[in-house]
């Protein structure tokens, strides 16, 4: 690892570090499939869901109440349909509870 002793943007960091590299990658896709299941989501429902980790084939999306989750519950076979017809493979949508 090399030491610096000034800034330098997430961006460049990313760059020079695999590891960071791989995080960076792991968000855009989270993001890029948010993307593109919100025009299936109801809009009330839309600002009740953030992108959350991708773990292999198993995506995480993070919600802002329990009646939220319970309605994304019932559009999952959907949304997970609709990602594959997209090229991502998902194999299950988890869903968290993130009470603020």
């Amino acid at each position: 690892m090399i030491r610096r002793h000034y800034a330098v943007s997430l961006q460049q960091a990313s760059q020079e570090s695999s590891s960071l590299a791989r995080l960076t990658e792991l968000v855009r896709d989270s993001s890029a499939r948010l993307r593109s299941i919100e025009p299936l989501l109801p809009p009330a429902l839309r600002g009740a869901v953030k992108a959350g980790p991708v773990d292999g084939a198993t995506w995480c999306l993070l919600v802002s109440s329990n009646a939220a989750a319970a309605k994304l519950r019932q559009l999952l076979p959907t949304l997970q349909s609709h990602l594959r017809s997209k090229g991502w493979e998902v194999n299950s949508i988890r869903l968290k509870v993130q009470m603020l």
